[in-house]
């Protein structure tokens, strides 16, 4: 601010009241300190502000607008733990994660005056937009590139992997199979990492992983390319609509489940239990990263410097009915 009002030849005050849009400022000064802020690149620091005076109990959230399940349960869980801490949250809904529909949200969070802001960031292509938004403001993501130094909180993705793939392999199973989430997700990368560490680990044979999306539609088409393999006799899939779609197209060639093949999900969807049968699956702990996401936010907003810290939340494994030992026939 002092630089800006050197610049402008007038008060730090007067630089003050622009910000602050008071009335009694002569037009010409106040154009004059807005080019000095633009000249300059200035930016007030909203959060010292917002703890100063009190006004601003508003953190933003940019995130992708998806009715994917993991996302969207984070989004309400950070939603309802801003809200027990006496927070509104401000959601700016983005079409795809990348460095100008990210940069944009957050511009317009920061012109609201948020007090701190949390990305949701499942996808490689925010990596770029995350690197460029302004080293000031209060920031942490969720589920973005574990690689990445910044403040991040996620679920651990490769342990619950690990979890699903150990539990078939302790079933009897020889060796387990993967449906995969898209190959730019974090997610998808870390439960390949975690299926394929629990094989290495357990000495079986690796499979080629069968790559799809999200979606029970892409796990039906997977899954009818495994029900015709009689060696498969275990799947585990990157989510639980991936399932649902194996679980269909196992039934279409004959092949039950859990007698002839076992399948593991990973979400814990609602209706997850209420599959044909029951899946037994990887519950996260959507609660546990909200949580820990906005107490990282909030110190950050308290010190008012930023972290590089890091944060997994450990899945549970929920065990149904749609796993059994091969010899179960």
């Amino acid at each position: 601010m002092t630089d800006v009002a050197r610049l402008a030849g007038v008060s730090h005050q007067t630089v003050s009241r622009v910000l602050n849009g008071h009335p009694n400022v002569r037009e010409q000064t106040r154009n004059r300190v807005r080019a000095a802020i633009s000249e300059l690149g200035y930016r007030p620091n909203r959060a010292a502000k917002a703890l100063v005076t009190g006004r601003s109990q508003v953190l933003g959230v940019v995130a992708q607008n998806s009715t994917l399940y993991g996302p969207a349960s984070l989004l309400v869980a950070f939603e309802n733990a801003a809200a027990e801490a006496g927070f509104t949250v401000s959601v700016g809904n983005v079409s795809v994660l990348d460095r100008h529909s990210i940069g944009r949200a957050v511009e317009q969070h920061l012109d609201q005056r948020v007090a701190g802001i949390v990305v949701i960031a499942p996808v490689a292509s925010a990596n770029e937009a995350l690197d460029h938004l302004p080293a000031d403001v209060p920031l942490v993501t969720i589920d973005g590139d574990p690689a990445r130094p910044a403040a991040l909180v996620t679920v651990d993705q490769a342990a619950g992997a690990r979890d699903a793939t150990k539990f078939l392999l302790d079933a009897g199973h020889s060796t387990v199979w993967h449906v995969s989430g898209p190959s730019d997700w974090f997610d998808a990368i870390g439960r390949i990492e975690g299926w394929r560490a629990a094989l290495t680990e357990a000495g079986a044979e690796i499979p080629p992983v069968m790559a799809a999306d999200w979606t029970a539609a892409s796990g039906y088409r997977a899954g009818q390319m495994l029900a015709r393999m009689p060696d498969v006799t275990a799947v585990f899939a990157a989510n639980d609509h991936l399932a649902l779609g194996i679980l269909r197209a196992m039934s279409e060639r004959g092949r039950r489940v859990p007698e002839d093949v076992s399948v593991v999900g990973f979400d814990d969807v609602p209706e997850a239990a209420y599959f044909i049968p029951p899946l037994t699956t990887i519950r996260p702990d959507f609660e546990a990263v909200a949580r820990t996401t906005l107490g990282m936010l909030l110190g950050q907003i308290e010190s008012g410097s930023s972290t590089s810290t890091r944060h997994t939340i450990a899945p549970e494994l929920v065990v149904r009915d749609s796993v059994a030992s091969p010899g179960q026939r």
